[in-house]
């Protein structure tokens, strides 16, 4: 498997940074050459971007052909952050911070200040369906200003989000009225960003594995709709990508490997395919030599040190919180492994954020209506 690392120079925070800057709001990194160069042509009065979960540039070339809407105003490659998962890469396209920013690691997070593993969306303690608090834990410890409001309050322009996650928000319950929501804000006075979110084909591709023929259905679907979609637009730039993509996993699983287990103080984070691991301190040594000793092939183990000095969630001002939720060690998937404390029910069929390019690269997809 080809190993890819995240480029912060041309990546989804640089897109979402190319955005703030063509509305005139406050920039955190630089921005996208190929989308400022579009934008300062033709001062469209929306821009759209829909992020569709999961539909990475490998799975979009594997599912649809080269006279494809997608494919064919598919502009180049971009990549994700790191790790290249929903939570660190929607977070980071919804207020252009990279995740060394934002906090917003992973679906696990270890939280200091309440001294427990958390799962962030669903706020509540990981492996249970016990609450983590009487409040939103995450919301709480890792607040931050997304674009949305970056952009409102500067008064001069508006900002929507069409996703059930926003602050702004215009929900949907099926498909068919995301596209038609697209339509209508577009039609609103004033020159505007959309921001559009759908959970497809993510959902479909951690239960079916990502060469499902129900995969390829829904892939083929978003590129219909997106292009039935723009058909009835006028003065719009739309700009479609993913927050990563996927590969089919294999699960191990740490109670099947003792001699690594009880060194930690604690439970896994971040994710399973970014692993990260709290060590008792006289149990170092012997921790990386267990775990290279199972797993050398498949993940690349770091210390805290190196995961900081290499820059992998990328530069900026440190959040407060980054440093005490990174553990000691830091695995990464670089094959089709994924590591779980224990054995799950249902357990999923394809994951992300490894360091794989089925993982990591994600489709720059821009379609001009002037």
């Amino acid at each position: 498997m080809k190993v890819i690392y995240p480029n912060y120079n041309k990546c989804l925070v640089n897109l979402s940074n190319s955005i703030l800057k063509y509305f005139e709001a406050d920039c955190y990194h630089s921005s996208l050459e190929e989308v400022d160069k579009i934008l300062k042509n033709h001062q469209y009065k929306n821009v759209v971007l829909i992020l569709n979960d999961g539909l990475g540039s490998k799975i979009l070339e594997r599912n649809l052909s080269n006279e494809s809407f997608l494919i064919k105003h598919k502009i180049k490659d971009i990549t994700s952050v790191f790790p290249a998962t929903t939570i660190a890469s929607t977070t980071s396209v919804t207020t252009g911070l990279n995740p060394i920013e934002h906090g917003w690691l992973g679906w696990y997070l270890y939280v200091k200040d309440i001294d427990k593993t958390i799962v962030t969306y669903l706020n509540t303690i990981k492996d249970t369906d016990t609450p983590a608090a009487d409040y939103n834990v995450a919301r709480t410890f890792l607040p931050y200003k997304s674009v949305f409001e970056n952009i409102n309050e500067k008064g001069k322009y508006k900002a929507y989000g069409v996703s059930p996650y926003e602050d702004v928000k215009y929900e949907f319950e099926k498909p068919d009225e995301m596209y038609k929501r697209i339509i209508e804000l577009c039609q609103l006075e004033g020159k505007k960003f959309i921001y559009c979110y759908y959970n497809e084909p993510d959902h479909l591709m951690h239960d079916f594995g990502v060469s499902d023929d129900k995969v390829k259905n829904n892939i083929e679907y978003i590129n219909n709709k997106i292009e039935e979609m723009c058909s009835s637009l006028k003065d719009t730039l739309v700009i479609v990508t993913a927050d990563h993509g996927l590969i089919d996993v294999e699960h191990t699983y740490l109670v099947d490997y003792p001699s690594i287990q009880e060194t930690l103080i604690r439970e896994t984070s971040i994710e399973p395919r970014a692993t990260t691991f709290f060590v008792k301190p006289n149990q170092k040594n012997t921790f990386v030599n267990e775990f290279n000793k199972y797993f050398k092939n498949d993940f690349i183990l770091l210390t805290k040190e190196e995961v900081i000095d290499k820059h992998l969630f990328g530069d900026g001002k440190e959040n407060i919180r980054f440093n005490s939720s990174l553990g000691d060690y830091l695995a990464i998937a670089i094959s089709n492994k994924c590591i779980d404390d224990k054995v799950t029910s249902n357990p999923l069929k394809a994951m992300h954020a490894g360091i794989t390019e089925d993982e990591v690269l994600v489709p720059l997809i821009i379609i001009e209506k002037k």
